[in-house]
């Protein structure tokens, strides 16, 4: 299944001020979420940012808050899964009534937070797109062991650039020259 720009929706997950420092290659798992951000900007995809527990984590990484601006809403949790959160849960729910059925996600920690809320997005049925390059735990090998199991349990693993050309379909799209830019 390719992804759609016009089914699809973005969540970035966790990437804190206090967490990030402490992933293995989270700066550019960082950077790689602020690119998706900026793709999703340009292509009108709708974006959630998530918080875990930021009086503890601190708030999400200045770089993609700018990123995104201030009118994407960045939803504070405490469950580890976003689909735990009613708000968060409501959210997506009603961006999959809209036809944004394709959930693209990014964020830390692979194998925590944004683990739990692949699981129990793949068990409501719903389209997960996994961005590889997007992701990270304080660990490789952690994160590499979970992308494998979210695999296999029917999240299809994709890298930001995936993402960036599959939502621009064609080379003539209007957005391309700003979203080669980024993507370079």
């Amino acid at each position: 299944m390719r992804i759609d720009r016009r089914r699809s929706q973005l969540m970035i997950i966790d990437v804190q001020e206090k967490l990030a420092p402490h992933i293995e290659g989270g700066a550019a798992a960082a950077a790689n979420c602020g690119r998706l951000i900026r793709y999703a900007r340009r292509l009108g995809v709708p974006i959630t940012i998530t918080e875990q527990y930021p009086k503890g984590l601190g708030p999400t990484v200045p770089a993609l808050r700018e990123a995104a601006g201030n009118e994407v809403p960045c939803l504070e949790k405490i469950a580890f899964s976003c689909w735990r959160d009613e708000v968060i849960r409501n959210r997506i729910e009603m961006l999959t009534t809209d036809g944004r059925d394709q959930i693209v996600i990014g964020g830390m920690e692979t194998h925590v937070c944004v683990g739990q809320t692949v699981l129990d997005l793949l068990a409501a049925s719903r389209n997960v797109f996994l961005v590889a390059d997007a992701v990270g735990s304080r660990e490789a090998r952690v994160r590499d062991l979970a992308l494998e199991r979210y695999r296999q349990d029917g999240a299809r693993i994709v890298a930001q650039e995936m993402v960036g050309f599959e939502w621009l379909d064609r080379g003539d799209d209007p957005a391309f020259k700003d979203l080669i830019a980024i993507i370079k």
